[in-house]
């Protein structure tokens, strides 16, 4: 499966509707608009869910487990209240009932109620208010991330150049920030608090530095990421 960078970005879908979509809570996960997510579904609940969002309009929402979440998994644990909503691209229904589908995820939303009654989480959503910013604002930091992917070390992996190549494109700068967040930091913490940032530009420049500090690290993440097709 190719990763985010290694194919041109799809254009997000419209603002879903949100008043009870399906919740899939998992630990160290964290999905953002724009980014393509590969899931495999096995267990009973999260099958019901997927044939349920399938026969209507295909969206999940991926929320990351608290910690503590493993003393009552198959209850309710407790998850972190912004999760990102994503549209299911293309699906597959393996002959034992398992499912596998990629994910893209389009609004950052905030958790409102949860209601009872299926074997899987669905919620009531609203849409998170952002800070908003014009893209000509945020000219210098779309400048730092040509400068951060044209460098060495990350510059010189595949990833690098596949970015490279969606900077030269018409992606928001924003747009582009999450997709490097999704595809290059691996804290789950950070990753959240990224997502639950409504200040577009302090969210870009927090992942632009992030990048900037973490080269030699990332350089590795970028080449394992290239050399592997399995990763997203």
């Amino acid at each position: 499966m190719m990763s985010d960078a290694e194919q041109p970005p799809k254009p997000a879908p419209s603002a879903p509707q949100l008043s009870a979509v399906p919740l899939f809570p998992l630990p160290n996960v964290v999905l953002f608009p724009r980014a393509v997510l590969p899931l495999h579904i096995f267990e009973e609940r999260y099958k019901a869910m997927t044939a349920d969002a399938l026969s209507g309009d295909r969206q999940v929402a991926m929320a990351l487990l608290k910690p503590g979440w493993e003393k009552n998994y198959y209850s309710r644990p407790a998850i972190e209240p912004v999760v990102c909503v994503g549209t299911i691209l293309s699906h597959e229904r393996l002959p034992d009932g398992k499912y596998n589908f990629l994910l893209q995820g389009t609004t950052r939303a905030r958790i409102v109620q949860e209601f009872p009654g299926l074997p899987y989480r669905v919620a009531q959503l609203q849409p998170l208010p952002e800070t908003p910013v014009m893209e000509i604002d945020l000219e210098y930091e779309r400048h730092l991330m040509h400068e951060v992917f044209g460098n060495r070390p990350l510059g010189e992996t595949g990833i690098g150049r596949q970015f490279r190549k969606i900077l030269a494109g018409p992606l928001a700068t924003a747009d582009v920030a999450d997709l490097i967040a999704f595809n290059f930091l691996e804290d789950p913490d950070l990753k959240q608090s990224l997502l639950a940032d409504p200040d577009v530009r302090h969210r870009v420049r927090r992942i632009i530095e992030t990048v900037r500090t973490t080269l030699p690290e990332l350089a590795v993440a970028g080449a394992r990421v290239s050399g592997d097709a399995s990763l997203n």
